[in-house]
């Protein structure tokens, strides 16, 4: 080639890499094409051309470029880790690694197909083989801070958070300002543990990246998580600010507002949030939204388009793991496994507790497996003692999946669903060959990976059943379990508990994210009509008292008319129960646990009767504790029952009789005949699965 040709060359060369540099990938194109006519047996022109179309989203003819060099130099360390690269976009991942695999044997020990291979491999969730990989890279590169981070990633999915805290260390040594090495700091800070911590990493990985919106959006998870709201909002406010787009941003600050009483400017929150679900917009948390004003085909709709997420990006660690499913002996007892976090002094445990006592003289073999510490309480010791409790806290959702695996359960009860310690990232493996959705998680989870949804006639009646992708099983009481042997208490005094010493007490301790304005609304329209009442709330984070008492003002409400209870252990907030005259429920989203506690107690619960199973719970509660008369059929009636009884001593007294006097029984407190029903369902479903059928609807 002449000098001024190869000048020429260069020159091309050049410009084509300072355009793709900048992301000028239209310019390029048209730069390549007269380029390659000048030179048409140039490689890197033919593979600089590549690149320009891949960014211009041209993959077909970006192949045809790549090839063309490929044919002019196999050889080239670039042209086959961008070929892999292609192959990995459009995800042929098995051909990518075979590639780079092979440019391997002709460039042994290079570190950037090492590199390009262990990405390859991650992809595929091969984890272990990855970080061999990378390990390799290291020798060829040892100043590359990237590549340390990538191995701190691999051993983080293996599990190994200690090493890959030290790698995380070693590329921060090497780059002090490497916001990436933050933000693997930050997850494996979370892994451990250390939310506070964990918050702060992520909060730096954006002080140093503040374009990136995926930082502060992870920050607000960990900061809500670990009990800073405020904070938490104001970060997925940043995260929305820098991605409109974002349905995750968008769903989890309206939720953390939601449960601030911050409700300025929600309406036009909650009006994008409907058009995100309305639109499939990715994120959308299934949970958050039960809160909001929405149709149960609105609620399959998001829990449906989050489900694919999570079912997409799993899918390569789906096939590693590969979990084969085997039929049990015909006379081998059914093997029955539950999971939460909450296996302690939690909801979860305090009304499963009951129940799984009276399975434990079954043929059911009941295995438990905890995704929280041990707290040592006594929930956990009475559970402990009546079926296989399993720590796996340390466990990452693949160790859990392989664990459940090989302990041979047949039937797995998902306790959390999509509530907080979500179970979907564990359940998508199929650890289980049948899985069930039931009790924290009022709705349909609209994933592939659920068989069956534990329900009952009253909370899920037929006219609902399109909006729900799993079978139906339905007990022939209330779905929801009750610990009958705690006991009430004494309380303190009234005065002791801020309470007035005569005037009627309306309560209501439901999550705050359940107490929307229109509820409050309807609230402070029951006490303007009962002269004297007080409204008995839990006490809300950060300034959220105020915030109520101040909504209260606006509605001619006297404000120390709101009277606040801090969060007190089960037992102490039973026996306050017994100062409160009614229950008034929320919509859209009902009591569950926060009601039977109520009843239990011996408050009466009144409830308005919704359009989806989360606001038909109540309605089932009181049902089953032959109170029917107090399941409101709308707004009105609701507001005028619960005028009419507050005004009513004797109507109130009738109905803490009917309590007092039949609990025991009810069926709704008969944990002897919930046992039954419950046994024979998951009979119901295990025997299916042992003969061959697929899940069907059941009523029981």
């Amino acid at each position: 080639m002449k000098p001024s040709h190869r000048s020429e060359l260069l020159a091309y060369q050049h410009q084509l890499a300072q355009l793709l540099e900048r992301g000028e990938a239209p310019q390029a194109d048209q730069l390549a094409l007269r380029a390659r006519a000048d030179f048409p047996q140039d490689a890197e022109i033919a593979r600089l051309h590549g690149l320009a179309l891949l960014q211009l989203t041209r993959h077909e003819d970006a192949r045809e470029a790549l090839l063309q060099a490929d044919r002019l130099a196999p050889d080239s360390v670039e042209v086959q880790c961008n070929l892999a690269s292609l192959q990995l976009s459009e995800g042929d991942v098995d051909g990518a690694i075979e590639r780079l695999r092979a440019a391997l044997r002709l460039h042994p020990g290079h570190a950037a197909i090492l590199l390009m291979l262990g990405n390859a491999l991650m992809t595929a969730a091969r984890y272990a083989q990855a970080r061999e990989s990378y390990a390799m890279a290291t020798h060829g590169a040892p100043q590359h801070a990237g590549l340390r981070l990538n191995l701190a990633a691999a051993e983080l999915e293996l599990g190994n958070l200690e090493q890959a805290n030290q790698h995380v260390d070693e590329a921060l040594q090497l780059a002090p300002k490497f916001d990436g090495a933050y933000a693997l700091r930050a997850r494996v800070l979370q892994a451990q543990g250390h939310l506070h911590e964990a918050a702060n990493a992520w909060l730096q990985a954006e002080k140093l990246a503040p374009e990136h919106p995926h930082y502060p959006f992870h920050a607000g998870l960990v900061l809500d998580d670990a009990g800073d709201l405020p904070q938490a909002a104001a970060a997925f406010e940043r995260a929305l600010r820098l991605d409109a787009a974002s349905g995750a941003a968008l769903g989890m600050l309206v939720f953390a507002k939601r449960r601030l009483y911050d409700w300025p400017g929600l309406d036009e929150l909650c009006t994008q949030l409907h058009r995100a679900v309305a639109d499939g917009r990715e994120g959308v948390t299934p949970f958050a939204f039960l809160a909001e004003d929405a149709s149960a085909a609105e609620q399959r709709r998001c829990a449906s388009t989050y489900a694919a997420s999570i079912e997409q990006q799993a899918a390569a660690l789906r096939k590693e793991l590969s979990l084969t499913l085997h039929l049990p002996k015909a006379d081998a007892p059914m093997r029955v496994g539950f999971v939460s976090n909450g296996f302690g002094e939690r909801p979860i445990g305090q009304f499963t507790v009951a129940l799984l006592e009276q399975l434990s003289d079954s043929l059911l073999d009941v295995h438990l497996f905890c995704t929280a510490s041990n707290e040592g309480d006594s929930i956990r010791r009475r559970l402990e003692a009546t079926a296989t409790m399993h720590d796996v806290a340390h466990l990452t959702p693949p160790g859990l999946a392989r664990h459940i695996h090989q302990t041979g359960i047949e039937i797995l009860f998902d306790l959390r669903s999509y509530g907080g310690g979500a179970n979907s990232d564990l359940f998508e493996f199929r650890p289980a060959p049948v899985q069930v959705n039931w009790f924290a998680y009022p709705a349909t989870s609209g994933a592939s990976w659920t068989d069956y949804l534990l329900t009952d006639a009253v909370a899920l009646p037929a006219t609902l059943r399109d909006a729900f992708s799993e079978k139906i099983v339905r007990l022939p009481r209330c779905a929801l379990p009750v610990d009958n042997t705690c006991t009430v208490g004494m309380p303190p005094s009234r005065e002791a508990c801020g309470l007035p010493a005569e005037a009627v007490v309306f309560a209501s301790f439901n999550g705050s994210h359940k107490l929307n304005p229109a509820a409050f609304a309807r609230f402070m329209l029951i006490l303007q009509q009962v002269p004297g009442s007080v409204l008995w709330l839990f006490s809300g984070p950060d300034g959220a008292d105020d915030r109520l008492r101040a909504a209260a003002t606006a509605l001619d409400i006297e404000p120390q008319r709101l009277v606040f209870m801090p969060r007190l252990p089960h037992a102490e907030h039973l026996a306050r129960l017994t100062h409160a005259d009614l229950f008034l429920d929320t919509l859209p989203c009902n009591a569950q646990s926060t009601a039977v506690d109520a009843l239990w107690a011996g408050c009466p619960v009144l409830t308005w009767v919704g359009q989806t199973l989360a606001g038909r719970q109540c309605a089932s509660l009181l049902y089953h504790a032959h109170l029917p008369e107090m399941v409101a059929e709308d707004e009105e009636s609701f507001v005028a029952m619960a005028t009419h009884l507050g005004n009513d001593r004797e109507a109130l007294a009738t109905l803490r009789q009917h309590l007092a006097q039949r609990r025991s029984q009810l069926p709704l407190f008969d944990m002897q005949g919930f046992a039954a029903d419950f046994r024979r369902a998951v009979q119901a479903m295990g025997s299916r699965y042992r003969i061959g059928r697929p899940p069907i609807d059941l009523d029981l």
